[in-house]
C-alpha cells in the first residue's frame, strides 16, 4: 500500500492559474487486534484505532503495545500479520493483528481505555486522566559518560530532513530519527502522526531487541508533547530533540525521568530545557 497518491490540484497565484498534478501523503485508519489466552481458548479484541500513513505497519502496532505497557519485549509476540479475516476489501491492509505469547498473564481491564488515536493526538478518547500514564518497565542505568556535543545537535535536523523521502515530495509528515552519539543515522520513520512515527521506530526496536534506547539520540521533527515524552521515557531514551516546542507537562515529566529535552532545534540554535549535563561541551 503506497504512503502518497496522486490528485489533480489547482495552483493560484496573484498572475496565474493552472491544473497541476500532486502527490499528497496517505492518511487511513489502521485497526490493531490482540489475540491472548490459552491455545485452547484464544481471544481477540479489537484495541485500537489509529490514523497513520501506510507504511511499516507492525512495527506501528507493536510499538503501540509496547509504549501503552501492554507488551514488554519480542518474546511476548508470536506473531504480528495483517489480518485475512476482514470484512470489506477497503479493510485489507488496514487490519493488523498481532497474537500474544499463551503463558503470558494479560488483564483485560487494561483495554478497558478504548483507543481511538489521530493522526494529531494520541491519546484521545482515553477514558481517563489516569490512563494517559503507562509505567516503564526496562532496567536503566544512567550513564554519567553518556553525552553529546552541540555540533551533533546542530546537525540531526539537516540530516533527519534530507533522509525524509516521502516528506521532499509531499511536505505533509512528521518523521522520528534514531540517531548515535556521533550524529550517524540509524533509523527513520514517517507518518502523518507525530506519535505513530515515533511507535514505529520503537516498534522496531522491539523487533531488534536493541531496547532499552538509552545510548542513542531519537529526534521528533515537530513539537515535542507530553505523550511523545511518555514513549521516549518508555523505550529508555535519555536525550529528546525536538524541531518545534515541547509543552510545559512534557518538560515535567522529562525532569521525572532524568531526561535531558531540547527544543526549538533548528537555524543554529536550540534550547535545553531540562539536564544540560548531556550536553558535553557547553
Amino acid at each position: 500500500m503506497s504512503s502518497v497518491k496522486n490528485f489533480q490540484v489547482t495552483k493560484i497565484t496573484t498572475t496565474d492559474r493552472v491544473e497541476v498534478p500532486d502527490l499528497l501523503a496517505v492518511e487511513e485508519p489502521l485497526e490493531i487486534r490482540l489475540g491472548y489466552g490459552a491455545l485452547d481458548d484464544r481471544k481477540q479484541k479489537n484495541i485500537a484505532v489509529t490514523m497513520r500513513t501506510p507504511g511499516h505497519d507492525i512495527e506501528l502496532a507493536i510499538g503501540f503495545l509496547f509504549t501503552e505497557g501492554l507488551i514488554v519485549a519480542q518474546k511476548d509476540i508470536v506473531s504480528a500479520n495483517y489480518c485475512e479475516d476482514v470484512a470489506t476489501e477497503e479493510e485489507k491492509g488496514n487490519v493488523v493483528r498481532v497474537e500474544l505469547h499463551p503463558e503470558i498473564e494479560f488483564a483485560l481491564k487494561k483495554l478497558e481505555r478504548n483507543f481511538y488515536t489521530t493522526s494529531s493526538c494520541g491519546v484521545c478518547g482515553k477514558s481517563s486522566i489516569e490512563s494517559i500514564t503507562t509505567q516503564c518497565r526496562l532496567e536503566i542505568k544512567n550513564d554519567p559518560d553518556f553525552k553529546v556535543s552541540t555540533d551533533v545537535i546542530h546537525q540531526l535536523p539537516i540530516t533527519l530532513r534530507e533522509e525524509q523521502s516521502v516528506f521532499e515530495h509531499t511536505g505533509g509528515l512528521h518523521a522520528t530519527g534514531l540517531f548515535d552519539v556521533a550524529g550517524k543515522l540509524l533509523m527513520l520513520r514517517e507518518d502523518v502522526g507525530r506519535h505513530n512515527a515515533f511507535d514505529k521506530v520503537i516498534g522496531a526496536s522491539v523487533e531488534k531487541a536493541s531496547l532499552p534506547l538509552d545510548q542513542s539520540i531519537v529526534l521528533v521533527s515537530g513539537r515535542l508533547s507530553f505523550e511523545l515524552v511518555q514513549k521516549a521515557a518508555m523505550a529508555g531514551v535519555r536525550i529528546l530533540v525536538a524541531v518545534g516546542a515541547p509543552s510545559s507537562l512534557a518538560i515535567d515529566l522529562a525532569k521525572s525521568f532524568q531526561m535531558t529535552v531540547i527544543g526549538f532545534t533548528r537555524n543554529d540554535r536550540f534550547n535545553i530545557y531540562s539536564h544540560p549535563e548531556r550536553i558535553s561541551d557547553l
